[in-house]
């Protein structure tokens, strides 16, 4: 049977930019596993998407006219039912045969086969492969149905009474196999060869395609259209590179900005533009947001040393169109921007006429949650939680904090930026683009002249605000954010606003996970049950007590995270499951882990922590960790007791220095008179007293042995 290659494009109106990516990638990926499915192409087939602005196709290699007989055999019920004592239909299996197209002439052929514990009647028959039209039809509605359409609308067909409902209206459908037009129908409209190019710089008005090979060719030449995403997004990434070099500069860089232009053109045309430098004095991040969000440009950013990054005047804008003389487009787009740019630096200067310090009473007028009171209240919960905090990190490690006077300074900027933190809520700038908070609070803080470590405080305690975020600078932002992402998790667990499969309307994951890396990446000597603890009084009567949801909470999100870190599941089960106060502690028990699976002792030893664990589970009543030596009797208990008191006191020195690799591997030396100790040593002896002292070894072997991770985990 002899395949072509087979070409589908749906021609409609501007698709939504920000979908557009998904859509093509939807609609090429659902009607070519219909196809695949319906054995008209192989299941390796080639497939390639194509999306633009106003079109969504697809091309499938070798795909067959008619796809191949299929042998089927059915079941129709048990030989009971369908046959009488001597052999003959039953009405039974006469109505079964009628209702599946057939009549008593083929019982003869009919199959007796073993079915569970009976025997039933089998009819084998050919189901006649699919024609094409009849495949891509059902190929066609499938992907149409299944596209992931942010919201749709309605319009009349050309007849005046038909309504359609999609993403968009649609005016053209293209379907070629090969040279042939495949007969399907999509949204009231029929499939030819004809689809629109550019819609000013085509060649001509029509483009006629000739076969599904040349789509993407046609396209380019008479329609200048990229048809391809990835290959009109590469263009711009080519284009955006080259004229930023052109100035000596360097483009931002952001994936979701470069996917949106690269849904808003078909013919991509990068062209320079620049703005007064006045607009410079304006915080950076303020005119790049302008810039990015509302007009879609690539702002330019220094490249000579001692400046790199800083932004300036000259900005990218990517065009749909390439006139000979391109003046009219720089020139509008510079026209465009400018009173946005104006915009802001309007909001800079007015925000500065006030004080951050003159914000704090308009707090207590925005309501934050309806069961957890105002910004304000929030506000002096972070201010309470802040405190408890420093306090912890003083307790648990008061090398960190010099003298009384350096924790009483930490504290007292801590309490500070926490008091301000939120103000620039309440500012112009914030309220035109929230995306700017705490940067905005950094910017006013320092204009006000406060001290340089409250302000970067103010302005990092967001972080990190996604996966791969910077953490706080300093020590009181570290502080603040831990304080403020935990006021939020304990707040919204507290009235029961968990999150529920895919719904976290809150971020508390992203929340967790942000004190997660907090507490690891700055290797910070606190406790999370007491951090959890703490934070708790700070809401009064206004929460239950979320603290074992909460935990479990942490310890979900923790091994989520470092699965994803590449840390196997055994791994991560075994130090996870001691449940460590100290996550800053967890990088290195995995580490420790992960050399001792490397031992040669390891899979012994970890088969016998699991048998040792299954034994004292079963042991009546509560196993003490003691052995008394006057009863041991069995060479084997006395050589493990003894190798034991030797290894342990190094094991133990090294772990509580932290040392936790060498603590593992301290203990590998018990392997062998662990297996001597299972060999020749009966433990539930039937003497009650040597019975309690040989449990009492192996709990105490088990102590030993489980205080980096549970390396029972580890056992096949």
């Amino acid at each position: 049977m002899t395949t072509q290659n087979l070409l589908v494009e749906l021609f409609v109106e501007e698709l939504p930019p920000k979908a557009l990516k998904k859509l093509g990638e939807s609609f090429a990926a659902t009607l070519a596993a219909s196809l695949k499915a319906s054995g008209l192409a192989a299941a390796d087939a080639a497939v390639t998407a194509y999306a633009s602005p106003r079109r969504l196709a697809v091309q499938v290699a070798a795909v067959a006219s008619r796809a191949t007989d299929r042998a089927v055999q059915q079941k129709l019920m048990p030989v009971t039912v369908a046959l009488t004592a001597d052999g003959q239909p039953t009405p039974a299996l006469l109505k079964k045969l009628a209702a599946i197209g057939a009549d008593a002439s083929v019982v003869p052929s009919l199959q007796r086969l073993p079915d569970g514990k009976a025997e039933a009647l089998f009819l084998d028959s050919v189901v006649p492969g699919a024609t094409l039209t009849e495949g891509l039809q059902k190929a066609l509605d499938e992907a149409l149905a299944k596209l992931p359409i942010p919201k749709v609308m309605t319009y009349q067909l050309a007849d005046g009474w038909s309504d359609v409902k999609f993403v968009r209206p649609a005016h053209k459908l293209v379907a070629l196999h090969g040279t042939h037009v495949v007969h399907v129908e999509a949204l009231g409209l029929k499939a030819g060869r004809e689809t629109l190019g550019h819609r000013f710089e085509a060649t001509t008005p029509v483009v006629a395609i000739e076969d599904a090979d040349s789509y993407a060719h046609q396209l380019r030449e008479q329609g200048a259209v990229i048809a391809s995403f990835a290959e009109r997004r590469a263009e711009i990434v080519r284009q955006l590179a080259s004229a930023a070099a052109a100035e000596g500069l360097k483009p931002i860089e952001d994936e979701a900005l470069l996917d949106e232009v690269t849904a808003l053109v078909e013919r991509p045309n990068v062209l320079t533009c620049q703005f007064e430098t006045e607009f410079l004095d304006v915080p950076q991040e303020c005119l790049i947001l302008t810039m990015k969000a509302n007009q879609k440009y690539f702002p330019l950013l220094d490249t000579t040393p001692g400046k790199e990054g800083r932004l300036t005047n000259k900005f990218l804008i990517v065009s749909n169109i390439r006139p000979a003389d391109a003046s009219a487009v720089t020139q509008g787009n510079e026209r465009v921007v400018r009173p946005r740019l104006a915009d802001a630096k309007f909001f800079f200067d007015q925000d500065r006429k006030k004080t951050l310090a003159s914000r704090v009473p308009g707090l207590s007028k925005v309501v934050y949650h309806g069961k957890l009171g105002t910004q304000g209240d929030r506000m002096e919960r972070v201010r309470a939680i802040g405190h408890a905090i420093v306090h912890q990190l003083a307790a648990h490690q008061p090398a960190s904090v010099q003298s009384h006077d350096e924790l009483q300074m930490l504290e007292h900027k801590v309490d500070q930026a926490a008091q301000l933190a939120k103000t620039d809520l309440l500012t112009d700038m914030v309220g035109e683009f929230p995306e700017l908070q705490g940067i905005m609070g950094g910017y006013y803080a320092r204009h006000e002249g406060l001290r340089d470590g409250v302000a970067i405080a103010i302005e990092d305690h967001y972080k990190p605000r996604f996966a791969g975020d910077a953490l706080p600078r300093n020590h009181s932002g570290t502080v603040l954010a831990l304080a403020d992402k935990l006021e939020t998790l304990v707040g919204l667990f507290g009235i029961g606003q968990l999150p529920t499969g895919d719904k976290d309307p809150f971020a508390l994951r992203r929340h967790a996970l942000g004190v997660i890396r907090l507490l690891v990446e700055k290797n910070l000597p606190l406790s999370l049950p007491e951090m959890l603890a703490a934070a708790i009084p700070a809401f009064g009567e206004l929460i239950e007590d979320p603290g074992l949801a909460l935990a479990d909470f942490f310890q979900d999100r923790l091994a989520v995270n470092l699965r994803e870190q590449g840390y196997s599941a055994q791994e991560v089960d075994a130090v996870l499951a001691l449940r460590p106060e100290r996550l800053g502690d967890v990088p290195k028990r995995l580490a420790a882990v992960r050399a001792f699976a490397g031992l040669p002792e390891a899979a012994s030893l970890a088969a016998a922590n699991k048998r040792i664990g299954n034994i004292l589970k079963k042991a009546e009543g509560e196993v003490q960790a003691k052995v008394d030596a006057a009863l041991l009797q069995e060479a084997a208990e006395r050589q493990l007791a003894a190798a034991l008191a030797e290894a342990q006191p190094q094991a133990d020195r090294l772990f509580e220095r932290h040392e936790y690799a060498a603590s593992l591997q301290a203990l590998a030396v018990l392997k062998a008179p662990v297996d001597a100790f299972f060999d020749a040593v009966m433990v539930n002896a039937e003497d009650p007293a040597l019975r309690a002292n040989r449990l009492g070894l192996l709990k105490t072997l088990h102590e030993a042995m489980n205080r980096v991770a549970d390396l029972s985990r580890l056992a096949a």
